[in-house]
């Protein structure tokens, strides 16, 4: 079992910045590509971000991109977002998930793991 904590969510003004981390407990997170997911009330999880299991790729969702960072530290199994230039509309609840795969994993219902989610919310 891995067990995944979000945390670094929080109330940014626009065009601020954030950094969400996601520490893993339980099994090293070297064997799992790691996805970032957020999702609005009422609605299902988007992906935002993915990286391999290696770190030497990432992929993110075209609103994000230029401005949205993910990046791993498999010794401290944590999983970073970096968030800059950020929009009301990135305001929601992000998660991470973990996918035992050493390729990039973008379908919510292929993941094995997930956390409880940290409350990203951006004031225009």
């Amino acid at each position: 079992q891995v067990q995944l904590v979000e945390s670094g969510g929080g109330l940014v003004q626009a065009g601020g910045s954030l950094r969400l981390s996601c520490a893993a407990s339980g099994r090293t997170l070297s064997s799992y590509s790691m996805g970032w997911f957020r999702q609005a009330p009422g609605k299902g999880r988007e992906f935002v971000a993915g990286i391999r299991s290696s770190g030497s790729r990432t992929t993110y969702e075209d609103s994000v991109k230029g401005r949205f960072t993910i990046s791993r530290d498999n010794a401290k199994n944590t999983v970073y977002l970096q968030m800059n230039s950020l929009k009301p509309e990135d305001t929601d609840v992000y998660y991470c998930a973990a996918v035992l795969s050493i390729f990039i994993v973008t379908t919510e219902y292929r993941y094995d793991y997930w956390g409880q989610g940290t409350q990203v919310t951006v004031s225009s």
